[in-house]
C-alpha cells in the first residue's frame, strides 16, 4: 500500500478546457440559479452546494457528452477535471439530476446572456441567421402508447392500487418496512399521475385526426405523455421531440432553441426569428431556412419581420413551371423569393446553411452525445437543450477569442 501526496490543481494543465469553461462561468450573472435557495447564512438548514458549481459542471459535462446525472456524479469522484471543478463541494446524482431540468427560466437569462456577451464583443454579428430542426428519439418506448380505452382501464387500477396501499396491508409472508410502503406509496402515485397525464394529451392527438376511425386509434404515451411518434431521419417512426436550432452562420453560435411535439416544421420559422430577436436585441439581415420550413406563410411573414428570406422554392409536379415564375396567388414577399432564388448569388448564399446547421447537428449528436433525451417532457427536454446550446457557445467563446476575433 503506498500513500501519495497529490496536488490536483497542478494535474490539470493551464490549457486544459475545463479551466477556461470555469473562467467564463465564474464571470457570469448567475443570481437567477441561487432564487431558489432556502438556506441562508444565518438561518436554519445545512449550507447548499453552490449553483455555480453545478453551472460549471453541467456545461463542462455537456461539452464532454456526458447527458447521465450518475455518470456526473461517477465522474465528479473519479476524473481529475471533474474533481478540480467539483472543489469537493458535497453532491450526488439526485442534486445533479435536479438541478439540470428545475432551471428554465434561469437557463433561459442565462443563454441570452451569454448571446449579449459575445455580441458586445463581437464575436457574433448575426447578419446571417441558419435555422433548421432534427428530431430525437425520447425516452419514451413505442410500446408505452395506449389508445383510450386502454388508459381508463390502467388508470382505474392504478386507483385501486393506491386504494389498497393506502391500508398497509403487507403480504403475509413477507411483512414490509415502512421504507417499502412508503416507495410503493410513491411509485403507485407517479403511475396514476402519468395516466392521467396521458388522458389529458389524448384530446389534442384527436384533433390532429382527419377522420373518426383515425380519432379512435390515437395513442399517448404512459411513459412521456407529451412525446410524438415521428417520422425520423433513417425514414422510421418512433417517439421523438423536435430541437429547431437557430445558428450565426459566420460565428457557428446559437442564437435560438425550441423544442416542440409536432412532426413537422413548418411555421416553425417566424416564432424562431421572434425568440433570436428577443434574446439578441437585433434582427438578422439574411435568414436561411430549408424546405420543410418554407412555407408560404413562413416566407411571406419573415419578409414582412425585414429580413430577406433564403430558401429552396418547389415546383409543382407534372409542370414545366419553372422556380422563378410567378403565380397568380403570390403575396409581394413570396414572389420576390421566388425571384431571388433563381440568381446564383441567392444559390451561393444558401450554401452555408448546410455549413453551418447541418455541421451544428453533426456535433450536437456526435460531440455532444444527443442521440436520445433521457428526460421526459417538453419543459425538460427544453432545459436539456439550453444546456448543451449554451456550453456550445461557449466553446465558440473560447475559441473565436483564442483566433482574435473580437
Amino acid at each position: 500500500m503506498e500513500f501519495v501526496q497529490r496536488d490536483l490543481d497542478s494535474a490539470i494543465a493551464e490549457d486544459h478546457s475545463v479551466r477556461a469553461i470555469w473562467d467564463l462561468v465564474d464571470s457570469l450573472d448567475l443570481s437567477a440559479f441561487y432564487t431558489a435557495i432556502k438556506s441562508i447564512e444565518g438561518g436554519p438548514g445545512h449550507p447548499a452546494t453552490d449553483p455555480r458549481v453545478l453551472v460549471a459542471l453541467w456545461m463542462y459535462a455537456s461539452v464532454e457528452g456526458v447527458g447521465s446525472a450518475r455518470e456526473l456524479d461517477r465522474l465528479c469522484r473519479e476524473h481529475d477535471a471533474y474533481r478540480w471543478l467539483r472543489g469537493g463541494v458535497p453532491i450526488n446524482y439526485h442534486l445533479l439530476a435536479d438541478f439540470r431540468v428545475q432551471h428554465g427560466a434561469a437557463l433561459e437569462s442565462l443563454m441570452s446572456q451569454v448571446l449579449a456577451a459575445m455580441m458586445d464583443q463581437g464575436l457574433a454579428t448575426l447578419k446571417r441567421v441558419s435555422q433548421d430542426g432534427m428530431r430525437v428519439r425520447t425516452s419514451a418506448g413505442a410500446g408505452s402508447f395506449r389508445r383510450q380505452e386502454r388508459l381508463e382501464e390502467y388508470l382505474a387500477q392504478a386507483q385501486e392500487q393506491i386504494r389498497l396501499l393506502a391500508g398497509d396491508v403487507d403480504q403475509p409472508e413477507r411483512p414490509a418496512s415502512k421504507r417499502e410502503r412508503a416507495a410503493r406509496k410513491r411509485a403507485a402515485r407517479e403511475r396514476q399521475e402519468r395516466i392521467e397525464r396521458a388522458l389529458a394529451e389524448l384530446p389534442a392527438l384527436q384533433a390532429a385526426k382527419k377522420s373518426d376511425e383515425q380519432r379512435q386509434q390515437a395513442r399517448a404515451s404512459t411513459t412521456d405523455a407529451e412525446a410524438r411518434v415521428m417520422k425520423m431521419a433513417d425514414g422510421g417512426f418512433r417517439p421523438a421531440y423536435n430541437l429547431q436550432l437557430a445558428t450565426d452562420t459566420e460565428s457557428q453560435v446559437i442564437v435560438g432553441v425550441s423544442v416542440t411535439n409536432r412532426g413537422t416544421d413548418a411555421d416553425e420559422a417566424p416564432p424562431m426569428l421572434e425568440q433570436v430577436i428577443g434574446r439578441c436585441g437585433a434582427k438578422p439581415d439574411d435568414y436561411l431556412i430549408d424546405g420543410g420550413l418554407a412555407t408560404l406563410r413562413s416566407v411571406e411573414t419573415l419578409t414582412e419581420a425585414g429580413v430577406t428570406v433564403y430558401a429552396p422554392t418547389r415546383v409543382p409536379r407534372g409542370t414545366t413551371r419553372t422556380q422563378a415564375e410567378p403565380r397568380a396567388t403570390d403575396t409581394p414577399g413570396v414572389a420576390a423569393w421566388r425571384a431571388r432564388m433563381a440568381t446564383e448569388e441567392a444559390q451561393t448564399i444558401y450554401r452555408e446553411r448546410a455549413a453551418t446547421s447541418e455541421r451544428v447537428n453533426a456535433q450536437f449528436r456526435q460531440q455532444q452525445g444527443l442521440r436520445q433525451f433521457v428526460v421526459r417532457g417538453l419543459s425538460k427536454v427544453l432545459s436539456v437543450a439550453l444546456w448543451m446550446a449554451i456550453a456550445h457557445n461557449l466553446l465558440r467563446w473560447i475559441a473565436l477569442t483564442r483566433l482574435g476575433v473580437a
